[in-house]
């Protein structure tokens, strides 16, 4: 937990950013509950069904299907993932085209364009979009205002490609070291410190114009698995839940957040059974809705991910995740339009009125939510493509950001300011080319090992052999500790009679297997920035000035 003063600070510091006025207002003068109801009682049940599914697409471009499930069906919206977003052209033109088939809908209701643009490690629309250092970097800094900024930032770039919605902050407490899929996704290991920068950063996506989704509820951040793959079971107790993994979504309740994205965890000791989180009418209705207040929308993680259908069928899936008071059904495929998925779910809305009600609950709130945040004029047709979408101004910021978040996390042999002399052999050893690249700038003499950043948890065999021969032959060790498989390469150097500098990015748990190791820097991006801002700190040409974000992961372990 934060100290009483730092808390203090933060929640100073950023009180006037929480109490700027959103910058939404209703395209409408009436209502906007009444001109909901009008527009629900104007729908057909296809229709009513339609608005609860969020799809996704195969291809860079969308596919005849979708366009048809938007055209006929009048689906709730569309998430853009990263295989349909490497050419920003294309995907603008894509989400002007989805736009425009949703004007031809009878009801002509505006999608959601959802994507995951967290900042650091998730970028899932790359091209010509900003690349930060990540949340863990603005755990670092511990500046609400520079978390502010990057939701901001990131915002507008979404805007001008029309997306809409997007899945961030990622509010996920960092407190199990084998949280691999999290890591540096997360701001902190401090509930509170989480908290303040999550509302801090959507607050500012907000002012952009963008519907945030806080992630992963009710929090993954003591997974030690990854539920795409399988479906991780958690065994906190509610009330270590309550005192820490929610703190963040109380905090940002409380400031209005407009939705919520909730993960596929399992949590036998609350629930009592293995449930995952995102389908129990505990979590989504229960503690969402009546004990925390939540109003907004409810969004399931992607319903094909291992971690929701455990061997069901996606129809049951899909049924439960209702049920359990989702609003709107994430789906990465597109469905077949006779899919058993929506014959399922007609099915049952035309058998059953406590499903068509909770349907219709649902609608409710998708629409009232459109109706708030996404104004027409999103939605009109310009005539060229944004060439530019990161702008100077951000590139600046991000830099900057870069530098203000390099951690010193261990100088016991006062190694930094780091200056070889004229006969020292150093080695640069990682396994990204602009690690390499970007060192070579700082220390031109220096040698070269490349070792792979995949398989992410053991290192390449031959790799290993290599870098024990390589390293015999030099005095010094800059080294890029990134993963498991960075950290067994590590491992190696253990008896190694020269000089080591880790240089961890991204996550630095992983020096918690290493208590060895004398010195250590961290910075939590992989960019070109990081980078440059990593080796200026080794250096000294720049001060180190960020606090490790994780400090309570990194001291629990001992040698």
């Amino acid at each position: 937990m934060a100290s009483a003063s730092l808390r203090v600070f933060l929640i100073g510091f950023c009180c006037f950013w929480w109490t700027v006025p959103l910058p939404y207002s209703l395209p409408q003068e009436q209502d906007p509950t009444l001109f909901t109801e009008s527009l629900i009682n104007q729908m057909t049940d296809e229709e009513i069904l339609g608005q609860i599914l969020l799809v996704g697409y195969s291809s860079v471009e969308p596919t005849p299907l979708l366009l048809e499930w938007i055209r006929s069906r009048g689906i709730g919206g569309v998430k853009i993932f990263g295989w349909n977003a490497e050419d920003l052209s294309r995907l603008y033109r894509s989400i002007q085209q989805m736009q425009e088939h949703s004007k031809r809908s009878r009801m002509k209701l505006p999608l959601f364009i959802a994507t995951d643009q967290e900042g650091g490690w998730v970028r899932h629309v790359k091209g010509d979009t900003a690349i930060t250092p990540g949340n863990l970097a603005l755990g670092a800094t511990r500046i609400p205002f520079d978390a502010y900024r990057t939701g901001y930032l990131i915002g507008k770039e979404l805007k001008m490609l029309g997306i809409n919605m997007n899945f961030a902050p990622t509010v996920d407490v960092y407190v199990n070291p084998e949280a691999n899929v999290i890591g540096p996704r997360a701001f902190s290991s401090d509930p509170v410190l989480t908290g303040i920068l999550g509302v801090a950063y959507y607050r500012g996506m907000a002012e952009a114009g963008i519907i945030c989704a806080a992630k992963h509820y009710p929090g993954h951040g003591n997974a030690d698995e990854d539920s795409h793959g399988v479906l991780p079971v958690i065994h906190d107790s509610f009330d270590t839940l309550w005192k820490r993994d929610l703190i963040p979504y109380r905090m940002l309740i409380s400031e209005g957040i407009p939705a919520i994205l909730s993960g596929h965890l399992s949590f036998p000791k609350i629930t009592g059974d293995n449930r995952p989180s995102s389908l129990s009418p505990f979590f989504g209705t229960e503690l969402l809705r009546k004990r925390l207040g939540f109003e907004g929308l409810l969004i399931t993680d992607d319903l094909y991910m291992s971690g929701a259908n455990r061997g069901k069928t996606m129809a049951d899936v899909c049924i439960e995740a209702i049920d359990a008071g989702n609003d709107l059904l994430l789906l990465s495929k597109t469905p077949q339009l006779e899919d058993p998925i929506w014959r399922a779910i007609v099915s049952r809305y035309h058998k059953e009125k406590a499903f068509r009600d909770r349907v219709l609950s649902a609608v409710r709130r998708v629409v009232g939510t459109k109706i708030r945040y996404i104004h027409e004029t999103e939605r009109k047709t310009l005539d060229t493509t944004p060439i530019q979408v990161a702008t100077p101004e951000s590139r600046e910021f991000f830099l900057e950001q870069s530098a203000r978040s390099v951690t010193l996390l261990k100088n016991h042999l006062s190694l930094i300011p780091y200056s070889p002399s004229s006969e020292e052999r150093v080695l640069l050893a990682g396994p990204f080319k602009d690690f390499l690249r970007t060192g070579k700038t700082y220390f031109p003499k220096a040698e070269e090992f490349a070792f792979s950043y995949s398989p992410f948890y053991r290192a390449n065999p031959e790799e290993k052999k290599a870098f024990q021969r390589v390293s015999t032959k030099v005095d010094t060790i800059i080294f890029c500790l990134a993963n498991p498989n960075g950290l067994e390469l590590l491992r190696t150097l253990k008896d190694f009679k020269g000089k080591i500098i880790v240089f961890s990015i991204l996550t630095p748990v992983y020096l918690r297997e290493v208590p060895w190791v004398q010195t250590a820097i961290a910075v939590y991006g992989w960019s070109i920035d990081s980078f440059k801002a990593g080796f200026a700190v080794i250096t000294g040409s720049i001060p180190p000035l960020g606090k490790n974000p994780i400090e309570t992961l990194l001291s629990e372990k001992t040698p």
